[in-house]
C-alpha cells in the first residue's frame, strides 16, 4: 500500500486525504499549526490518522508521495528534508487530476482571478453544464472528485498551486494579468513569479486554449520569447483584434467562433474597466464550451460579484463605504482607486510583500483626500504618501480605522478599504479583515 503524507490540514489537505483514502493509500496528515476542530472531526470520521502543532519526521519521511498545501514554502525544514530524500511533492491539483477525466478550466492571474472564476462558473452553470467550482475557492478539488459529482470544473489556481504541478493541464486556461506579487516567495525575482503563472499552459496541447490579456506587458513579453502549443485567444480593451475579444464604443465584440457576438458594457452587472476584461475572459470560455449567446448575455447582467472585492457595504450620511479587502497587492488597489468617482478616504496597510507604492501616486494625488494606515508597520506607506494627501493618520484596529475615516469623510465621499497588503499582522486572513470592516461600518 502506497503511503500518502499530506502536509497541511486545511481545505486542500483534508480533501486530498479523503480522496487518497478512497483510492487505497495509507494516509497521514501532518500540520505544523493547529488543525481546525471541524477538519479534525472529518478526518476522524474517515479514520484518517493526523497530528497537529508538530511534524514527526519518522511518520513523514517514509512517504511514497507527499501533497503539500500551497501555503507551505519550499524552504520549510520538513520540505527541504523531503526534497533531499527525493520524495515526490505534489500540489492538490496534480494529485487529484489522475482520478478524474472531467474537463477543467484553470484560471490564474495576479488580480481578477476570483471574479473571473466565479463569473465563468456562473455562466457555465446557467448554461446547463454539470459544473464544480474549486481550487483557491470553495470546497477542495480533491474532495469534490472523491465525491464524483461533476463533468466540468472551474479552478482558481494561485502561483503556489501551479508550482506543484508536473503533468496537469487545463483544457482552457486563463491568465487575467500579471503584476508583481508574492515576490517574497520567488527570491524577489519578478521573472520567477511570471514563469510560475505560465506553468498553467506548459502541458497544454493543440486541442487546448489559452485566453490572455493582450494589454498586459508581462504576458506579451513572455509570449514573445516562449511558446505554448495551446491555441491563443487574446482579449483587449485598448486595441482592435482580428481574433479574440475587444472593445469598440463600449461594446464588447467577441470574434472567437464562426459567428461574431456583441455585448454592450452597460449590460454588465459589474462596474469598472478591469471587470470588462474579466467578463471578456469568462464569456470566451462560455463560447468555447458552446453555451448559448442569450444565456451568456443574461448571466452577465445578473451576476452578483464577489465578497470583499469592491463590495458596497452601506451609505451613511451620503458617504459610501466600500470593502475591497481582497486587494492584497498594489495592482489590485490600483484598479480600486481607478474606479473611484468621488473624493476618497483610503484605508490601506498590512503585511507588505515587497510593495512599490510609486505607481499609485498619480491616482492618490487625483482621488484620495485622506489616508488611514492600518497595520503594524506603516513606515513605507507614510514615506510614500505623506506629502500627497491633506490628512494621514494611523490605526491599529479596524474599529479605530473606520471611526477615523468616518470623521474625515464628508457628504458625497467614499471610504475605501483597499489594503494593497496581506492581512496576517492584525487579522486571520483577508476575509476576516473584510468582515471586521463591514461590522465596524454597521456599528457606526
Amino acid at each position: 500500500m502506497e503511503r500518502l503524507v499530506v502536509l497541511g490540514g486545511g481545505e486542500s489537505g483534508v480533501g486530498t486525504a479523503i480522496l487518497g483514502k478512497k483510492k487505497g493509500y495509507d494516509v497521514f496528515v501532518s500540520d505544523f499549526g493547529k488543525i481546525k476542530h471541524t477538519y479534525k472531526e472529518v478526518l476522524s470520521l474517515h479514520k484518517i490518522k493526523f497530528e497537529d502543532e508538530q511534524h514527526t519526521e519518522d511518520l513523514i519521511l517514509n512517504a511514497d508521495v507527499v501533497m503539500k498545501s500551497p501555503g507551505i514554502p519550499d524552504k520549510a525544514p520538513i520540505v527541504k528534508k523531503l526534497i533531499e530524500k527525493g520524495i515526490p511533492i505534489l500540489s492538490e491539483i496534480e494529485f487529484t487530476k489522475q482520478f478524474t477525466d472531467a474537463v477543467t478550466v484553470g484560471i490564474t492571474g495576479s488580480n481578477g482571478k476570483t471574479t473571473t472564476t466565479m463569473l465563468t462558473y456562473h455562466l457555465l452553470k446557467q448554461g446547463g453544464l454539470n459544473v464544480g467550482l474549486a481550487g483557491n475557492i470553495g470546497k477542495s478539488f480533491a474532495w469534490q472528485v472523491a465525491e464524483g459529482k461533476y463533468d466540468t470544473y472551474v479552478l482558481e489556481l494561485s502561483s503556489f498551486q501551479l508550482d506543484g504541478i508536473n503533468t496537469y493541464k487545463p483544457h482552457i486556461a486563463i491568465i487575467t494579468n500579471i503584476s508583481p506579487d508574492h515576490l517574497d516567495r520567488y527570491e524577489y525575482k519578478y521573472e520567477n513569479y511570471i514563469a510560475s503563472k505560465f506553468r498553467i499552459t506548459m502541458n497544454q496541447t493543440e486541442d487546448d486554449f489559452l485566453i490572455y490579456d493582450a494589454d498586459d506587458e508581462a504576458i506579451n513579453n513572455w509570449l514573445k520569447t516562449n511558446t505554448t502549443k495551446a491555441k491563443l485567444i487574446p482579449f483587449s480593451i485598448s486595441q482592435k483584434l482580428e481574433f479574440g475579444a475587444y472593445l469598440e464604443n463600449d461594446i464588447i465584440i467577441f470574434n472567437i467562433t464562426n459567428e461574431i457576438f456583441n455585448m454592450p458594457t452597460t449590460q454588465l452587472s459589474l462596474e469598472g474597466k478591469h471587470n470588462v476584461k474579466n467578463a471578456m475572459a469568462a464569456a470566451t470560455v462560455a463560447q468555447l464550451l458552446k453555451i448559448r449567446k442569450e444565456t451568456i448575455r443574461e448571466s452577465m447582467s445578473d451576476f452578483q460579484g464577489v465578497e470583499h472585492r469592491l463590495e458596497k457595504v452601506l451609505k451613511i450620511n451620503n458617504v459610501q463605504y466600500v470593502n475591497d479587502s481582497k486587494a492584497t497587492n498594489v495592482n489590485a488597489t490600483f484598479f480600486a482607486l481607478d474606479s473611484m468617482t468621488t473624493p476618497t478616504v483610503w484605508i490601506v496597510g498590512g503585511v507588505d510583500k515587497g510593495n512599490d507604492y510609486e505607481e499609485l501616486l498619480p491616482l492618490v494625488n487625483e482621488k484620495v483626500k485622506a489616508i488611514v494606515c492600518l497595520g503594524v508597520d506603516n513606515a513605507k506607506i507614510i514615506d510614500t504618501f505623506a506629502g500627497i494627501v491633506d490628512e494621514l493618520v494611523e490605526a491599529n484596529t479596524m474599529n479605530d480605522a473606520v471611526k477615523l475615516a468616518y470623521r474625515m469623510a464628508e457628504k458625497g465621499d467614499t471610504v475605501l478599504l483597499s489594503p494593497a497588503c496581506a492581512s496576517f499582522d492584525l487579522f486571520e486572513n483577508y476575509e476576516d479583515r473584510g468582515r471586521q470592516f463591514k461590522q465596524a461600518v454597521q456599528n457606526l
